[in-house]
Formats: C-alpha cells, structure tokens, sequence
C-alpha cells in the first residue's frame, strides 16, 4: 500500500512511503497529518518542493555562485562526517575482549533490582526501636507511618512506590536487598535519621553475570575503542599535513 503513487510531475513520482517518510521527520505534529487528507497535504508538499527544484534547474541555479559556495559547504560537511563514519565503523569489539574486561572487573557488576517498599523516618533511634516494638505487637504499619514518620510519604502509609538499585543511598538499598517480601527491618540508620522499612516487592532486574551485562560492556569498549581510533587518526593526519597553531 505505501508504494501506491500518489502524485507524479513530469514522470517524477510522490508515493505513499514517500508521504509516510516525510511524517515520520516532524515528530508530534506528525499526528495532525496522519489521516487521509493530511496524507493529500503532505503529498501537495513533497509536489511543490519537487517543482521547486525542476524551476532550479531550469533556471540554472546550480551555477549561481552562492550556491556553489554552500554546495561546497555542505559536501566538506558530509564528507567530513562520512570520514568520520568510515574511522569509526572499522573498530570492532570481540566477545574474548568483552569477557576480558568482566573478569577483570566483576566486582563492579551488581545485581539490579527493582522494589516497592514502605517505610518509617524518624530522627531518635530510640522512638525507632520503640515503633518497630509496637508494630511487632500489632500495631499497624501504616497507621504509624501517618502518624510519626517525619517523611513525606507518610499521608500515603510510608508507601515510597518502586525503585531501583541505585536510587537509594546504600544503607536503605542494602536493607531491601536482604528483606523478604513482606518482612519489617530493624531500624537502619542512613543520613536522613533512622527507617523502618517494610518491603512490599522485590524483583531481579538484571543479574551481575556475564550474559546479563554483555551488551553493556560491549557498547562501553566500542566508545572507548572508537575514541582511541578517531585520536589516532587524527594524531597521524597532524604528522602528515602541515598544522599551524597559534596556542
């Protein structure tokens, strides 16, 4: 369906996929085009820029000096740009360097996790201890949290949402990490005062194996690799061309 011709000037065609190519470039406007008759608007478009150029060259524009100029321009830009491509793209990143680089740094691999907790802030360790005592007994989780948490999520039970590692410091993190689901922590201390926690969920978003973060560690080696390369590169061109600098 998006080959059919919708247009076509002087044997020139305008096809559907050409309409459909051209929406996909304006983003959310995209989506007052996207119909039948914004489909004819675009159409009547991508039809006026095309006798646009046939006028251009008829007219002999390509000659014109100016635009000789910025036709310059723009070919040292994307020929620039296309150097740059062909320097790049030769770099590779092999599966012996991926597995290279994790088992020389697999104590900076962690699980990722993703969690839902509820929680209990006070400034005192001991009115801690004394509302964990009072929840042990039956007390209500979240009926204390509205009542003595300091933080803001009290109005909703301590409820925090979900998280991921990462999002909280270390001592709040560690404490989930090692909770059940469902289990109350001991009061934990973090720079904020002191948390009684209760994990609602806990789920493995990412393990801290090879397999797990293979992609990772790859796209991080090809960065550094392409770097390298592209330094190079220019660090030869240097040697080879004469360069002047006035700094």
């Amino acid at each position: 369906m998006e080959n059919n011709v919708m247009l076509k000037i002087e044997g020139h065609e305008v096809t559907e996929k050409d309409v459909m190519d051209f929406l996909q470039t304006l983003g959310q406007e995209a989506m007052q085009f996207n119909n039948e008759e914004g489909k004819k608007q675009i159409a009547t478009e991508l039809m006026n820029q095309h006798l646009l150029y046939l006028d251009a060259k008829e007219s002999g524009l390509e000659n014109d000096e100016e635009f000789v100029k910025e036709l310059e321009t723009a070919k040292e830009q994307i020929l620039r740009q296309y150097s740059m491509k062909k320097v790049l793209e030769s770099v590779r990143v092999t599966e012996e360097e991926v597995k290279e680089y994790y088992e020389a740094n697999k104590s900076r691999f962690k699980p990722i996790y993703r969690f839902s907790a509820k929680h209990i802030l006070v400034d005192d360790e001991q009115l801690a201890n004394d509302l964990k005592k009072q929840i042990d007994e039956g007390a209500s989780f979240e009926e204390v949290a509205q009542q003595k948490s300091t933080c803001p999520s009290s109005q909703n039970g301590g409820d925090l949402g979900m998280f991921s590692t990462g999002q909280m410091v270390p001592e709040f993190e560690k404490a989930c990490e090692l909770l059940e689901v469902g289990q109350i922590s001991e009061p934990v201390k973090t720079q904020f005062g002191y948390h009684i926690i209760k994990l609602e969920d806990k789920a493995l978003a990412r393990d801290a194996d090879l397999e797990s973060n293979k992609h990772d560690i790859e796209g991080m080696l090809l960065g550094m690799k392409q770097q390298e390369a592209y330094l190079n590169k220019t660090t030869d061109l240097q040697d080879k061309y004469k360069v002047e600098k006035s700094f």
